[in-house]
Order: C-alpha cells, then structure tokens, then sequence
C-alpha cells in the first residue's frame, strides 16, 4: 500500500502536465480557427454589427475553453455569480488580478464585456484580429484609453479592469492605478467589485508559463460592493482599494484538495 502512493503520485505529476499542454494547446487552437474569420469581417463588417458579433465569438471561445479545462484538466470553477451582471447595462468591472486566467473567466459569462488590452497585445498576430473586431480598448496611452472607454461604456459594453495595473506580485493586492477612478468619473458608470480566489497561485505573475498547475484547480468569482462614480476619483480609488485589502482572499482553499 505504501510503494502505491509515490506510483500513484508520480502518475499525478504526469497527468497535470499532460493538461497543461491540452490547456494551452486548446486556447491556441481556438484562436487561431476565429483568427482569418475575424480578420475578415473587422473590414466587411458595420462596426457595430461587427463588435456584437465579435463579442459574442470571444465570450463563446472562452466558455467552450474553460468546458475543456473542466472536462480534460481538473479544473473546478464556479463563476455563477458573474451570471447576475447580465443585463445589467454599462458597468466597469473591477477585480483582482492572480492570473492569466483572469480576463477569461470573467468575459466567458459576458457577451458584451471587453477588455483594456495592451498595444503589443493588441498587434499580437494571434490575438489581435478578434481583440480588434470586438472593439476591445488599446492602452497605448492614458488619454485615449480613458477616451475609447468611456465611448464604449456610453454604448453599452461591460468594461472589465484590474486596478493593479498587472498581475499580484506581492498578495494579496498590489496598490492600484488611478485608472478606475478616472473611466468611472468621466463615463459617470459605476464599478462593481469582483473577486477572483484560486487555490493555487497557477499562472500568477511569479508562476512561469510551461510550470504544470497543481491539480485540480479551483477558481471561484465572488461579488463585492458596487461603488456609484464620484468626481473625486482619487477619493474613489483609494476607497475601492481599501476595500478590496479588505475582502480579497486570492488564494482559496476548498473543501476537496487533490487525491
């Protein structure tokens, strides 16, 4: 029985790298499937015919890419509360940032979310084409980006936003940018709180890339406080990371651990 449990463990250790390649492989190949179809439609498409459909290709992606971490990687991942933001109108999202993993989760349950992405993201051949045909804001620059979000907000969209400015290095929070306070002033849209707990630290800013997770991951997202936008967006910025100190728990521990 005991000689049973390093075999067993070894085989453990096996498994969760063999999923680290089908979950990376499985993103890479769904994006690029949509990659020469976004391509096309961003110039054959109205722009807001095309946004709608890009978004909702995005939110798809990301929803049939999770299924496969849960079907195939042992992922465990309970996102039913971002479900109660549907139909809730323009909103920015504000939420912590442990992991890659984060904007995907969140957007997978929003079809008309978009993202502040960076501009070598944004011109990245594999990422850019549907980033762009959703109409995704480019942050090349404080004042467009302020500009391009509010114009998105104004239309409708959910803006998701991580006021860290990157992923944690140091847990559970990095301070964070002006940036929240400043969209929420100038589109006068409130922030709803969301916070993201895994069980494991996976693909966080001092987790490398090709490290295999430890498995079964949990994820949850968690509802916090919406926060209606002042004109002091220093004062809001302050009070929404006072409260996030407050109530964030990245890592999570669930009931069940692995085997």
């Amino acid at each position: 029985m005991n000689e049973q449990r390093p075999f067993a463990g070894a085989l453990w250790t096996v498994y969760e790298h063999v999923a680290m390649v089908v979950g990376l492989g499985s993103l890479g190949l769904l994006c690029l499937i949509w990659l020469p179809f976004a391509m096309v439609l961003h110039w054959l498409l109205p722009r807001r015919l095309g946004q709608r459909i890009g978004r909702f290709m995005v939110s798809f992606g990301f929803r049939l890419y999770l299924r496969i971490l849960t079907t195939f990687c042992a992922c465990r991942l309970d996102l039913s509360e971002l479900d109660r933001l549907r139909g809730n109108g323009p909103l920015i999202l504000a939420a912590n940032h442990p992991s890659l993993l984060d904007a995907v989760l969140i957007v997978s349950r929003l079809p008309n979310a978009i993202c502040i992405m960076k501009a070598s993201l944004m011109d990245n051949p594999l990422l850019g084409a549907a980033a762009r045909l959703a109409r995704y804001v480019r942050n090349d620059g404080a004042l467009p980006m302020i500009a391009h979000s509010r114009d998105a907000l104004a239309e409708g969209a959910q803006l998701v936003m991580f006021p860290e400015g990157s992923r944690t290095q140091r847990f559970p929070l990095d301070p964070f940018t002006p940036s929240v306070g400043l969209i929420a002033r100038r589109s006068g849209v409130a922030v709803q709180a969301v916070f993201l707990e895994f069980s494991t630290p996976y693909l966080g800013k001092h987790w490398p890339l090709f490290r295999h997770p430890r498995l079964p991951l949990h994820c949850r997202a968690r509802l916090g406080r919406r926060f209606e936008a002042t004109h002091d967006h220093s004062a809001m910025t302050q009070e929404l990371e006072a409260y996030f100190r407050r109530e964030a728990k990245p890592i999570w521990t669930p009931s069940t651990d692995h085997p």
